[in-house]
């Protein structure tokens, strides 16, 4: 299809493939473009960038803001805005489990955006199944299931009932599907292009990401089970008589990325608060006794201090730690894509090129996988971050945003060692009591490293296996947070291999193996120059002397490659 004189809508057009998308539509010479983001600031900085980047543009550029998911009325409301009152909830029921009426259409935000700018062409760059899966579903089935058996209170009984199904993912999707195919066939849109996901960045059910619930993650799997359903659904769409032509783009793999820079790492809309744990107020773990978060003994924060460090804007899977960013992307695991090269096969696909990406053609061989530009530029984009870190004297470990935990904690542990030892031959051959005595010696005596892990949730566990450094700020995402448990050796070890950094012998000796494997494989690839080993004799970085340099992103990503037998299968 021709774009020139089309009128195109772009959701999501704030994140960095909706952005990119309106910019080369723009060069196509529409006869107008809506971009469309969920908050006024962002769809008006959409608007504002693009304004500069074509000043002498014939084409008519307008922004709209507001949550499609819902009715015109509460589409500027946050969603605990919604569930916490009365009315909203009782609206959001009827217009998601009633059947569809003309009210429920027409009230809601997508038809009346639609019938506003009559858009021929629609662009949907939203992570739709995202928006859904991550409503937590099966806590608020706990909570309500904890009322049925304990509450007497039939109105708190009945919220938290609407707050349930309010967070019921099919109904909101199929909804979803059922306002926007009927607004498109009412307004005329000829075509449809949606940017999906794959839920997982393209690996398995053994992708490590969680946020500390079981492996694989029911809420991962529940997103990977939305754009599943997602896709089914639009693929009937595109075969609807009647109706826009319809196609889907997956990418599958980390997308990056809007910026590097230095600053406030801000997570939620809000910099993270530092926090300190000093020795004295560690927390003891003692055998048999219960574990509340809310009544234990924890770390305060440091007044009006806020962590900062360098990091990559990666749109919206949020920022990343340079860490964070190299294991995420390393070989093996979600590795990357650049958004340029997802918007230029949208604009390909609506001209009616074939990129063999489209799902609804072809959902096996649909999927954008990891990519040459891509891995060429993460090396550009990891000694951009190095520069910056060596320039303002930090370094950014985690942020804990990417999840899960366990990440994080390997980061830091990793991290700690490299501080010590800076080499692997050189941790392997120091003895077991002075290796303990030098990592204890630096929590002790370094705030700032202790403040770095504990402030974003990462506690921190004393060689002695009993004393907990944490802080003060409870984070809903932190399973071992949520609710009472007893300490037992066997919780400890729990949530020290899920979410706390071990400081403790057992952990330090599983250093020690993994080490061990590591230069073992480093010894086997460095027999042979040919591309068999994706870790090959220039994989990992060595001292003059020829040993590993300690290098805990490029680490953590080989944990969970090998050890953790989370690597991805197809690329």
């Amino acid at each position: 299809m021709d774009i020139q004189g089309k009128t195109v809508l772009i959701f999501g057009a704030a994140g960095e493939v909706g952005f990119e998308a309106s910019r080369l539509i723009l060069m196509e010479s529409p006869k107008k473009l809506i971009v469309a983001s969920s908050r006024r600031e962002t769809s008006e900085r959409a608007l504002a960038e693009l304004k500069s980047q074509f000043p002498k543009m014939a084409s008519k550029i307008h922004s709209i803001f507001g949550n499609i998911f819902v009715r015109a009325e509460l589409k500027d409301l946050k969603k605990e805005e919604i569930l916490s009152n009365d009315t909203y909830r009782s609206l959001m029921t009827q217009d998601i489990l009633n059947d569809l009426n003309d009210e429920i259409l027409t009230s809601s935000f997508i038809f009346q955006s639609l019938k506003r700018h009559r858009p021929d062409i629609i662009v949907d760059c939203i992570n739709t199944a995202t928006a859904f899966a991550y409503q937590d579903l099966y806590q608020s089935a706990k909570e309500v299931n904890e009322m049925l058996k304990s509450s007497h209170d039939l109105d708190q009984i009945k919220d938290a009932t609407e707050r349930l199904l309010l967070t019921l993912y099919i109904p909101q999707l199929l909804r979803h599907i059922q306002i926007l195919n009927e607004s498109m066939r009412r307004v005329g849109t000829s075509l449809y292009v949606k940017v999906g996901t794959t839920g997982t960045g393209g690996m398995g059910l053994n992708i490590p990401y969680t946020h500390g619930e079981e492996r694989p993650s029911r809420i991962l799997m529940s997103k990977s089970a939305l754009a599943g359903a997602h896709s089914m659904l639009l693929f009937l769409m595109a075969r609807t008589p009647g109706g826009p032509i319809i196609k889907e783009i997956k990418p599958a793999a980390v997308i990056g990325w809007k910026e590097i820079g230095y600053g406030p790492v801000v997570k939620k809309g809000s910099p993270i608060p530092l926090y300190d744990c000093p020795l004295e107020l560690g927390y003891e773990l003692k055998i048999g006794r219960a574990f509340e978060f809310a009544k234990s003994k924890k770390g305060m924060p440091l007044a009006g201090k806020i962590l900062k460090s360098v990091y990559i804007d990666t749109g919206e899977n949020g920022v990343f730690s340079l860490e964070e960013f190299k294991a995420i992307t390393t070989i093996g695991q979600m590795e990357f894509l650049t958004p340029e090269e997802i918007a230029q096969n949208v604009i390909y696909e609506i001209k009616g090129g074939n990129t063999a990406k489209d799902i609804i053609d072809a959902l096996d061989g649909a999927i954008m996988g990891p990519s040459y530009r891509g891995g060429f530029l993460r090396k550009y984009a990891i000694e951009q971050m190095e520069k910056v870190q060596y320039k303002t004297g930090t370094e950014g470990v985690a942020f804990e945003i990417l999840g899960p935990p366990r990440l994080s904690k390997i980061l830091f542990e990793a991290h700690l060692l490299k501080r010590e030892f800076n080499a692997i031959e050189n941790f392997l051959k120091t003895h077991e009591k002075k290796i303990f005595q030098a990592l204890l010696k630096r929590i002790e005596t370094d705030q700032k490293e202790r403040a770095g892990m504990i402030s974003i949730g990462i506690p921190i566990l004393l060689p002695d296996g009993k004393t907990l450094l944490f802080s003060s700020q409870k984070s809903p995402e932190k399973s071992w947070e949520k609710e009472k448990w007893t300490v037992t050796p066997e919780a400890i070890d729990h949530w020290a291999e899920q979410a706390w950094v071990d400081l403790r012998p057992k952990n330090m000796k599983r250093w020690r193996n993994r080490f061990k494997e590591i230069l073992k494989q480093d010894k086997e690839a460095s027999g042979t120059v040919s591309s068999l080993y994706d870790r090959g004799q220039f994989f990992w970085k060595k001292t003059e002397s020829g040993e590993i340099i300690i290098d805990p992103g490029e680490i953590a990503g080989w944990i969970f490659t090998y050890e953790k037998k989370g690597k991805r299968m197809k690329d």
